[in-house]
């Protein structure tokens, strides 16, 4: 479990199904930026950093609730960001994200299924 706070990172009608937000560690205060996806009606986050290879996640291809990594096309569950893919052997880290009065909350260090 974290310390960290929630922190409202934007309002859920500014992403689009499909879409994804970087947010920058300056503001998450998280070691790694983060990235929010938004998959049909659910949102999803996961440190932006593959654990493979360095690369930006946010900028892979979001599809069937995974995000493929645009280097080696290691895929992660969004929701738990386990690898469903080689040649990832490391589960990219998910963070707690929810949609309140139509904004959306992120809980850096947070896992999704962790109690509020």
């Amino acid at each position: 479990m974290s310390d960290q706070q929630p922190i409202d990172v934007f309002a859920a009608a500014d992403l689009d199904d499909g879409d994804v937000k970087t947010i920058p560690a300056k503001v998450t205060g998280w070691s790694d930026a983060i990235t929010v996806f938004r998959d049909g009606d659910d949102f999803y986050a996961l440190d932006d950093t593959c654990p493979h290879e360095k690369a930006s996640l946010g900028e892979g291809w979001l599809e069937n609730g995974e995000i493929e990594c645009p280097l080696h096309q290691s895929r992660f569950s969004l929701k738990t960001g386990a690898v469903t893919c080689l040649p990832a052997t490391r589960n990219a880290r998910p963070h707690r994200v929810e949609v309140v009065d139509g904004r959306v909350w992120l809980t850096p260090g947070q896992a999704p299924t962790d109690a509020a």
